[in-house]
């Protein structure tokens, strides 16, 4: 069969770690060759890793990450490169006029491009730089890049001509695809740091689709993966040949280098072919991504949850168990006067399960201690709120002491329902270095927990989760038969108005004309907005919907814009 054989590079690179993402380029370039492929191509921004922020600021930074990918370019030979870069504006070609009207008193960093840079024979043969800068949802490149020019030079491999393009300039019909299929592009090779979220991989594969069918170009798709503070990106990069069919898959996050040979004939599913996982499967693969990324790049090696028998904490210690090994997971029982036996020997029971170690250490000397020193201050003993969140603040002081005192990180269990609402303590269950499901709300909470659960019967292994923690009514267990429904709507009800007004950005009308009831929404609406200063305390956590807190949702906390609801 005629054609070239192509080697997708899916990589997981640590952002800033220059010498590291370059020994990983030029190892799977190496590969790439033993294989007799004539192209491998890398993920956007691969040699800085993604996103690499303000660290573009840095003239430093950007003068090494130029001079590795000088270094990389000597690798080169035997084979076509295209790997994702960063180089000063002028390198590229492009004017850095849209830098320059920024305030002269200011100190101005170098004008960037964000490049495909082809490499060929030893050498930079072409530097391509993004034209369409993405300034929504978790991304701000309009802040580092000026965009580049249209069209760029094709780049001949073999008998196909090849349109590269970075990451957006694939998503735009009528963009920078179509003016290099009017080039004569048959091959359009996109590089791409794409983040994951719920749906993400139909997504691209629906756009890749539409880009074939305008221009007639085949679509070789690379994607990285890992995890990046808050950030997993999944990979799953492919290949949709002339057929318009995925004829090549890379394996959803995992680091692979995919191999295929793209051919104008006819062609059926390579052996480097690899099903995308379903929605709970890659959700799950995408927390105990993210969370595994974020402790090793970060040089945590150990872990600390505090396990309460509830279902949040036994979904995150089953988790933090899968991505770093239940040996390096420690959960500690912080039972109070409130605490049920069956919380105890639920977290018993989940900690036997897991293989992980469990100690149990009781907060009620500490609970009285504190109780009269407040006393004496407030002139009665702490009650109501005032009570329930010194317990919370108790149990997090525990935690951090373990913590300081072990260089173990702390792993907060909180979920995205109770993080909309403020139905958290600062500085008690909010306490730590991350927050594993931070973007997953309770009823999603419950899903995973029944799939991780299903998975483990597949492969004959005991549920790692009792079921008596799914089936209980959660609870805080704060105060006596205390349920989360005394404070909050059913979850039920809850998570589709959550979703609406946080992730749809829909106003309390709105959610009302959606057939919400207007009592509820209102409700809801107020919890979310007053507990904005709250989430700006938190730990970062894994986003895996299409709008997390942090990066995505950038609310002022100061803010009285409430829309009456007409009833």
């Amino acid at each position: 069969m005629s054609g070239i054989k192509v080697a997708v590079a899916q990589l997981n690179p640590t952002v800033g770690d220059l010498a590291g993402n370059r020994e990983a380029i030029v190892a799977a370039i190496a590969q790439a060759k033993a294989q007799a492929c004539d192209l491998v191509v890398f993920p956007e921004l691969a040699i800085t890793g993604y996103p690499p922020e303000d660290l573009l600021n840095k003239e430093g930074f950007v003068t090494q990450a130029e001079a590795t990918l000088d270094d990389i370019a000597l690798a080169a030979t035997g084979i076509c490169v295209s790997v994702g870069a960063v180089v000063r504006a002028e390198r590229a070609g492009l004017s850095s006029s849209a830098r320059d009207a920024r305030d002269e008193s200011m100190t101005k960093p170098a004008a960037l491009a964000n490049v495909a840079a082809v490499l060929r024979d030893g050498t930079i043969e072409q530097l391509i730089a993004k034209q369409l800068l993405p300034n929504y949802a978790v991304f701000d490149e309009q802040r580092w890049f000026v965009p580049g020019a249209a069209p760029s030079a094709l780049v001949s491999v073999g008998e196909f001509h090849l349109g590269v393009v970075v990451c957006e300039d694939l998503w735009s019909t009528n963009g920078p695809v179509n003016a290099l299929s009017h080039q004569g592009a048959d091959v359009i090779v996109s590089i791409n740091a794409s983040p994951f979220a719920r749906g993400q991989q139909g997504r691209r594969e629906a756009i890749a689709l539409a880009r074939l069918r305008e221009t007639g170009a085949a679509i070789v798709y690379v994607n990285q993966v890992g995890g990046q503070d808050e950030l997993v990106f999944d990979g799953g990069s492919f290949v949709m040949d002339f057929s318009e069919s995925v004829t090549a898959r890379a394996r959803s996050f995992e680091t692979q280098l995919l191999t295929t040979v793209l051919s104008r004939e006819m062609s059926d599913r390579s052996d480097s072919y690899s099903e995308a996982p379903g929605d709970l499967e890659s959700v799950y693969q995408a927390l105990v991504l993210g969370t595994r990324d974020y402790l090793k790049k970060n040089g945590f090696t150990k872990a600390r949850i505090g396990l309460s028998g509830g279902v949040d904490s036994a979904i995150v210690a089953t988790i933090a168990a899968d991505a770093i090994g239940a040996n390096n997971v420690r959960c500690i029982a912080m039972p109070s006067r409130y605490s049920s036996d069956h919380s105890m020997s639920d977290a018993e029971d989940l900690a036997g399960r897991l293989g992980v170690s469990l100690e149990t250490i009781a907060i009620e000397p500490a609970h009285v201690a504190y109780e009269s020193m407040l006393g004496a201050a407030l002139g009665a003993a702490p009650s109501g709120l005032t009570d329930e969140n010194l317990q919370s603040r108790l149990r997090g002081v525990i935690l951090m002491g373990m913590s300081n005192a072990t260089g173990a990180i702390v792993l907060t269990t909180g979920n995205k329902s109770e993080m909309a609402t403020g139905y958290s303590t600062l500085y008690g269950d909010s306490a730590g270095g991350f927050a594993v499901i931070k973007d997953v709300p309770k009823t999603l909470v419950y899903d995973l927990c029944r799939y991780r659960n299903e998975r483990a019967v597949l492969e004959g292994l005991v549920p790692p989760i009792p079921q008596e923690v799914i089936d209980k009514p959660p609870s805080a267990e704060l105060r006596p038969d205390q349920k989360d429904e005394d404070s909050l709507p059913p979850y039920e009800l809850l998570d589709p108005i959550l979703a609406a007004y946080v992730e749809f950005d829909h106003t309390a009308p709105e959610l009302v004309a959606l057939g919400h009831d207007p009592v509820l929404v209102e409700r809801v609406v107020n919890l979310v907005d007053t507990a904005e200063y709250k989430r700006r305390q938190m730990p970062p956590g894994v986003r895996i919907t299409s709008k997390a807190f942090g990066k995505d949702r950038r609310m002022p906390i100061t803010n009285r814009y409430r829309p009456r609801i007409t009833r």
